[in-house]
């Protein structure tokens, strides 16, 4: 047996040997992007002939229609694929091939058939648990998919945490439909079963916002600059390319899955929902609104010398401190920073009431951000900023009230939406942490509308105590969760629904010094 301290040296010269060696593997050289850009010409579609009317009554305004409930979600997207004529821009995070994710699959292929251009740009964070779909459907003359910041096919990805982290840290977690230019969808679902309602185990209580008029060729710029930049790879250099048959065999698949009973729910609320017929005839009762896209750069992440004042929140900041009254922020990962804490203290300091709701310890399917969460919480209860966190345990009597989250037994907040005084109101991919403000692409939707954005403030005033625990600071400034009941308050004085090894491992993590990363 060699002495003990002969194993470092081996242990050292064993893992610089798999640093190198996946040193060995980089990313393709001399990538053809052909650029393009958005169509201009959307009017000349059905889907614009049938918007005509009310863009012209409304110059100047965009109209928006929140998406609270997941069917809804899948709907609009699905069916505004099924009218296009031009062109079809999607972005996502995530885009799994599930039930959701095949459905819509299903609908851009047939998109594409007819003859409409298909631009899919996914973030690689798990594009590669795909590369036979991206490689099938970007073998269609008319669809093209790309791949942001992608990762080495050849290396391992674990190690590439590693070796690239200062690169593969940045992901783009901005997510758009948009559809001939005319209409498009921004919010906080990715493409997945349990961002639409399609899951009992885990359902996301998440918001989008449908928008057509000025604010949708915002959202088609922005799609722009990150689909011909030079972090988006099309996915055929990636991988290898594509059998001859693969996309007729997705083709077969697909057929064979839209007859499937998981399918069922969500094709007949495609053929038959109220929001399908109401698009179809062009009758969808928009509100109209000055609105403005907000989003962060492309390059974001080579962080030039101004970068700070192109971040999405440098440009959102100066909206939310115009605040006088109510400020309400709904964020499943919150970790302001010391910067944002001392920001919505001060708000909160001059009088305007700051509630903020979000994930408790239970319902956060990150349990990390947690930690960097719950060391602002005194701070924040201190200075009169309310709390709330979500209460995993939420009933279905509560999802009637608070279309925000679906009638599900379990589940966990993704909305990432903010109310500014019963008048205007921000929707997007921006969660209130440190990852989201200054690591990760996002883009957001303001907009100036009191009918929308008061309705949205009442709703979180009738329903926010029902679905959620209200934070107090005890007398010993202790921090106790009280639930509303009918009977009076539950108050637990420790996180509730959670086990003593889950506190312990967060209390760690708070220890490390990553709060920059959460």
């Amino acid at each position: 047996m060699y002495p003990t301290r002969n194993k470092l040296p081996v242990i050292f010269y064993f893992v610089c040997c798999l640093i190198g060696f996946s040193g060995c593997s980089n990313l393709p050289q001399d990538v053809h992007r052909p650029p393009s850009i958005a169509f201009k010409d959307g009017p000349t579609t059905h889907l614009g002939r049938s918007l005509a009317d009310n863009l012209a009554d409304h110059p100047n305004q965009s109209g928006v229609f929140l998406l609270g409930h997941g069917l809804d979600a899948f709907v609009a997207r699905a069916l505004l694929a099924s009218l296009a004529e031009r062109s079809i821009d999607v972005q996502y995070y995530m885009f799994h091939q599930d039930t959701v994710g095949q459905l819509l699959i299903d609908q851009l292929i047939k998109a594409a058939d007819r003859g409409v251009r298909v631009r899919m740009l996914i973030d690689d964070m798990y594009g590669s648990d795909a590369d036979d779909v991206w490689t099938a459907l970007d073998a269609h003359p008319n669809m093209e998919v790309r791949l942001f910041n992608p990762f080495v096919r050849d290396a391992s990805k674990n190690l590439q945490w590693i070796t690239r982290f200062r690169e593969v840290n940045y992901r783009m977690h901005s997510k758009s439909f948009t559809v001939d230019n005319l209409a498009t969808i921004v919010g906080g679902r990715n493409i997945g079963d349990e961002y639409f309602d399609a899951t009992p185990e885990l359902a996301f209580a998440d918001l989008d916002l449908l928008a057509i008029g000025p604010v949708v060729p915002e959202v088609s710029e922005a799609f722009d600059q990150y689909w011909n930049s030079e972090w988006a790879y099309p996915a055929s250099t990636l991988t290898q390319s594509a059998p001859p048959e693969a996309l007729d065999d997705l083709r077969t698949h697909l057929d064979t899955f839209f007859q499937s009973e998981a399918a069922t729910t969500y094709i007949e609320a495609l053929e038959n929902s109220d929001l399908a017929n109401a698009l179809r005839a062009g009758s969808t009762q928009f509100n109209w609104a000055e609105a403005e896209v907000i989003h962060d750069s492309s390059e974001k992440k080579a962080r030039g010398e101004n970068w700070q004042a192109e971040l999405l929140i440098s440009q959102l900041w100066p909206t939310l401190q115009q605040a006088t009254e109510e400020l309400i922020i709904v964020s499943p990962y919150f970790v302001p920073g010391k910067k944002g804490a001392k920001a919505l203290c001060d708000l909160s300091n001059k009088g305007v009431k700051v509630r903020i709701l979000t994930n408790s310890l239970a319902s956060n399917d990150v349990a990390a951000v947690h930690a960097g969460y719950a060391k602002y919480r005194k701070q924040l209860l201190k200075a009169g900023v309310l709390l709330y966190e979500l209460d995993e345990q939420v009933k279905k009597e509560v999802g009637k009230l608070f279309t925000w989250l679906p009638g599900l037994s379990k589940s966990s907040l993704h909305a990432k939406t903010m109310v500014i005084d019963h008048k205007a109101m921000f929707v997007g991919s921006m969660n209130l942490d440190q990852r989201s403000l200054h690591i990760n692409n996002e883009i957001g939707i303001l907009f100036r509308n009191p009918e929308v954005a008061g309705k949205s403030a009442e709703m979180f005033d009738r329903s926010i105590e029902k679905a959620a625990f209200r934070l107090e600071l005890g007398d010993d400034e202790s921090i106790q969760w009280h639930l509303k009941q009918n009977d009076g308050d539950i108050i637990y004085d420790k996180e509730p629904y959670v086990s003593f090894w889950k506190k312990l491992g967060v209390w760690f993590i708070g220890l490390l010094p990553v709060g920059f990363l959460l």
